[in-house]
């Protein structure tokens, strides 16, 4: 007998692609599995003229999804990890988390440009980025941009920014690596908690069996690490952390940034432990940075 599954997500190309992933998994597996995209607009897909931090954090683009979850018009809900609010409703619980695509940060020049126009602002939509910006490209300015991927690559097209800085798993996933002129390594510029990975999350009591073998263990547990480094530090999109976890065997190897918002200095710093102790890892890292910070230690601004 078929059974039906219906996906939530955001209306943009990318998250559709990204929900598309996770619904062909689900046919393969389940080839007596019928399933459905339901798309919709979020909050932060239509308030476009401020940045997240002025309009609401993370939760913006969760809000239209959980409700669908919660009315049962849809099963299940795809995301951008790093899009999801640390703190997730105990009644809506994160399933699984796909294996990692690459989660470095990138530069993207308009078409056909060898180089950065240092007359033109650097376009970016986050306040993680743009303290990190400021350390490798002192002498540029860097503006705000938001909008759906194909929005900020016309803008840059159009004149208005010198270049842009994107995730590369977004890019790769829509089929343009080649628009990518740079690659930052993880100590130039740490990635967002979460980037990269994708997260699937479905309604506490339902039954996802057809879902057994998506998950992906490595990217739970440095998505793990990762969110307990910016819970620890109440850090949504208005206060700018990061955190970028690694595999190496049993032992995971942690980055994190802290932003100190009293004085405007930020520090940056490194754990290595087990495996098994990925959330503790994530905390103690946290405890440490802010403390330095307090001291004024390793801070600069």
């Amino acid at each position: 007998m078929m059974s039906k599954v219906i996906i939530g997500s955001r209306e943009s190309r990318l998250a559709v692609l990204q929900s598309e992933m996770v619904r062909d998994y689900i046919r393969d597996n389940n080839p007596l599995t019928e399933v459905d995209i339901l798309t919709m607009k979020t909050t932060g897909d239509i308030i476009l003229d401020r940045t997240l931090d002025k309009v609401g954090g993370k939760g913006l683009f969760v809000k239209e999804l959980d409700k669908a979850l919660l009315e049962g018009r849809s099963q299940l809900s795809v995301h951008s990890l790093k899009d999801m609010p640390m703190e997730v409703p105990q009644e809506l619980p994160l399933l699984a988390f796909s294996k990692r695509e690459d989660p470095r940060d990138v530069l993207v020049l308009p078409e056909g440009a060898a180089q950065l126009d240092k007359d033109k602002p650097l376009g970016c939509s986050s306040f993680r980025r743009t303290l990190q910006l400021k350390e490798l490209y002192p002498d540029m300015e860097v503006k705000s941009i938001r909008g759906n991927l194909q929005t900020r690559l016309r803008k840059l097209e159009e004149g208005e920014y010198s270049a842009l800085i994107l995730a590369a798993a977004g890019l790769k996933r829509l089929g343009l690596e080649n628009r990518i002129s740079r690659y930052f390594t993880p100590d130039e510029m740490i990635p967002a908690a979460g980037q990269g990975i994708l997260a699937v999350q479905g309604r506490k009591g339902m039954d996802y069996s057809f879902l057994e073998g998506y998950g992906d263990r490595e990217a739970w547990l440095a998505g793990t690490a990762e969110r307990a480094f910016v819970r620890y530090l109440n850090g949504g999109c208005s206060s700018p952390v990061a955190a970028y976890a690694e595999i190496e065997g049993e032992e995971l190897f942690l980055r994190g940034l802290y932003y100190n918002e009293e004085d405007g200095s930020f520090c940056k710093g490194t754990i290595r432990g087990d495996l098994k102790d990925a959330g503790k890892l994530g905390t103690e890292l946290a405890a440490r940075l802010k403390e330095t910070s307090k001291k004024g230690e390793a801070a600069w601004k």
